[in-house]
């Protein structure tokens, strides 16, 4: 089934090329859902701005929105003279672009892993080829990153789906894992998408996700121009609802998971894990297998981005939403942007390649060809 019956054409792809391949545009997200409004990002400075602001989120999207930048830097380098620039000039560029984007978000394992792939095809390409070619081969690069994605969304949809009833189900979701965080139906929400197309009765709730709202702001949004029945809780009264009954499982996406099946994910997916645990609910984490890092042993080795407090004290910028005067003056604010759900809280993770279930550190490495006897 593909993801344009799924999904509505309302919803619009986060990310993509302008019409002559030569900038970005990309949809500020931190003006929805008041304002839909694309920018026209043509340095990459201008898309490092836009991952570090939270214009894009999301672990993939945020992988696509680097990799597209990058070939973008290349290519305006290569256009901005009547000369084509010299070997040397393209390696230094490209190494200041992409040092650059890999400083933005230190928790999103698919930024690196991006990054990663973009710069081993630019060394493949500039020790053979001209600089056009290279330019292109980091464009055709970064379409296959993106095109990978949807695909991965797609299938992390058709494994999930057989996790929920068929007559119906009361879905938990934390944070934005929806189209809107990758270049196809989600993550986290796939599953739900799935089901909704084939008529399943899904009723998704979505945790309003402090202090950035992602869950109100954005999950409500696109669930609701897809037609899903979608209900927005404040994190706190998750709890109350699992005890009302109106939950039958939970799904969350995920930033990065550690080869042990340790989770990081938006603040505030731990909590919902252990209330999971609690009443007895199936806790799933959905991701494409471009989110497990093999190199991170366990969560305590993830990096957890720390955010400004001015977040928590005035929310996102949202015109009439906050008044600024949530924290008292001279109050200290802490604001991690993620934590760590031991792998023990964990049902299952429904991934591009299957379900897993535990022990996950074989599960992991067997759906990433690096357990024993393997070495990629």
């Amino acid at each position: 089934m593909d993801d344009i019956e799924l999904l509505p054409s309302e919803i619009p792809v986060p990310v993509r090329w302008t019409s002559d391949g030569r900038a970005l545009d990309l949809l500020d997200q931190t003006l929805l859902p008041r304002e839909e409004r694309f920018l026209r990002l043509k340095t990459v400075e201008s898309v490092a701005e836009a991952i570090s602001s939270l214009r894009v989120r999301g672990a993939p999207a945020i992988g696509i929105a680097a990799a597209m930048g990058l070939a973008m830097g290349t290519l305006l380098r290569i256009e901005a003279d009547p000369e084509p620039p010299s070997r040397s000039q393209l390696v230094n560029g490209f190494r200041e672009d992409a040092d650059l984007l890999r400083g933005t978000r230190p928790t999103a394992v698919n930024l690196p892993w991006a990054l990663a792939r973009m710069e081993r095809v630019f060394k493949e390409s500039v020790s053979r080829g001209s600089p056009s070619e290279v330019g292109d081969a980091l464009a055709r690069e970064a379409d296959l990153i993106a095109a990978e994605d949807r695909e991965m969304c797609r299938r992390i949809g058709e494994a999930g789906v057989e996790l929920i009833p068929e007559n119906g189900a009361g879905v938990l979701t934390h944070c934005n894992a929806g189209a809107l965080a990758t270049g196809g139906i989600g993550t986290a929400l796939a599953p739900v998408y799935t089901a909704h197309a084939r008529g399943y009765p899904v009723r998704l709730f979505a945790d309003e996700t402090r202090p950035l709202l992602q869950g109100a702001r954005l999950t409500a949004w696109e669930a609701r121009r897809a037609g899903v029945d979608v209900t927005v809780i404040t994190d706190s009264m998750a709890g109350a609802l699992m005890k009302e009954g109106a939950i039958n499982l939970v799904i969350v996406g995920a930033d990065r998971v550690a080869a042990n099946g340790d989770v990081a994910n938006k603040i505030g997916t731990y909590p919902l894990a252990v209330l999971a645990k609690h009443h007895g609910l199936p806790f799933y984490v959905a991701l494409p297998r471009s989110t497990f890092d093999p190199e991170a042993p366990d969560g305590g080795r993830i990096p957890i981005e720390v955010r400004d407090g001015i977040e928590v004290r005035n929310g996102i910028e949202v015109e009439g939403a906050f008044d600024g005067r949530g924290v008292p003056d001279g109050v200290g604010v802490w604001n991690p942007a993620f934590d760590v759900t031991p792998a023990a809280l964990v049902t299952a993770f429904v991934t591009d390649g299957g379900v897993l279930r535990p022990p996950f550190g074989p599960a992991v490495a067997s759906l990433l060809g690096t357990g024993p006897g393997n070495t990629a």
